[in-house]
């Protein structure tokens, strides 16, 4: 397993659209979706290895939360969880087609 480098982030900064990843991948940067690629890896690993789908999920967003905290500092991160259920019913995260 290699290392993990932990950034700090001594200076936090507004978050902004261009942190978000869009739902049409094809205009993400190539970073956002090699870093999008990295996740599922993840999960497709944690999946072989015996973990539940669910334990991944809110381990993942444990860990995305957290790191948004870090980054951007609570009122921001709570600012873009707020928005997370009219994104969800929009179909923002879904693969599946839509009825």
């Amino acid at each position: 397993m290699a290392a993990r480098v932990r950034i700090t982030h001594r200076d936090r900064r507004a978050m902004t659209e261009h942190d978000f990843i869009p739902t049409n991948l094809e205009s993400a940067s190539e970073d956002k979706r090699a870093a999008l690629s990295y996740v599922v890896e993840a999960f497709v690993e944690g999946q072989l290895d015996g973990l539940d789908a669910d334990c991944m999920v809110q381990a993942a967003l444990f860990a995305a939360f957290q790191e948004l905290v870090e980054t951007y500092g609570e009122e921001a991160a709570a600012i873009y969880a707020e928005g997370l259920p009219d994104r969800i019913r929009a179909g923002a995260f879904s693969t599946a087609p839509r009825h």
